[in-house]
């Protein structure tokens, strides 16, 4: 049942990035900008669909039809489905079809990774609510970072296109102003901010109760004490020195770099690599 869920969402999703792609109509038979409306209620419609089928995956999962697995692929699957339902609240209130086709086309690359990569077991034992707590608090800040850093690109591709006069990349382009774009990018970081604070707290609780010591020194803890250190650095000097621009935009990539290596990294090392 799961894997038949799973490939239907495969296939929306895919499809949602086909009927998204930017189009140049013809009016007068002449090109003009925009896409038509025909392929955009087409594209809603579809990933709306494919974003249901993905939950229903999950769903599966908790009534114990499947197992709880959670590698490194489940992580980044679970990651794209909370930036897909970041997107459509944003949609509600600003322009933005523009991403719809890469979040579509990265959805379904997760997707297709979970077949190969399930992954293990989620919780250790005797690791209690704290873990858990911690596992949902990271899993939000990885979709709020996720969806930061593609706003991020819209806004690295728009500055491109001002600076050196090469056109945005395809569906990367501004679709309201700036400004505007800028102010929601950073407000996404903030919240992944607040979201990766609290599951670090969580870690130390049952990091005390499984371990007897707050952290345990290893690739992830490292990783993940350095993303929160450079985010916090981005927000500080956002806030105080007013930063903005391409050094923003390098403290933000960097910092959701070293907070993906963290999990999703580590365990495609453990995994792929050494088979653990």
């Amino acid at each position: 049942m799961w894997i038949l869920v799973n490939g239907a969402a495969f296939v929306l999703y895919l499809l949602a990035s086909f009927l998204a792609r930017p189009r140049a109509p013809k009016v007068d038979g002449m090109a003009a900008p925009g896409m038509p409306s025909a392929y955009r209620d087409a594209a809603t419609v579809t990933m709306l669909l494919a974003w249901l089928a993905h939950a229903a995956t999950f769903v599966l999962v908790f009534q114990g039809l499947h197992d709880p697995d959670f590698g490194f692929a489940p992580a980044l699957s679970l990651t794209f489905w909370l930036v897909a339902a970041v997107y459509w609240v944003e949609s509600l209130y600003y322009p933005l079809q523009g991403l719809r086709s890469w979040i579509c086309l990265l959805a379904a690359a997760s997707l297709l990774l979970t077949w190969f990569f399930p992954g293990d077991r989620l919780a250790p034992p005797g690791a209690g609510m704290a873990f858990s707590l911690h596992w949902a608090m990271g899993i939000a800040a990885y979709g709020l970072f996720g969806a930061a850093v593609l706003h991020g690109f819209m806004l690295w591709s728009a500055e491109r296109a001002l600076h050196r006069r090469k056109p945005t990349l395809a569906g990367l382009g501004p679709a309201l102003p700036l400004l505007t774009l800028e102010k929601l990018t950073y407000r996404l970081a903030a919240l992944g901010f607040v979201m990766l604070t609290a599951s670090l707290i969580f870690a130390v609780s049952f990091s005390e109760t499984l371990f007897r010591h707050a952290f345990e020194f290893n690739h992830q803890t490292v990783f993940a004490v350095a993303a929160w250190l450079r985010f916090a650095v981005l927000l500080l000097g956002r806030g105080v020195l007013g930063w903005r621009g391409r050094q923003a935009l390098r403290w933000l990539f960097s910092g959701s770099a070293l907070l993906l290596l963290s999990y999703v990294g580590s365990r495609f090392v453990l995994q792929v690599i050494l088979h653990r």
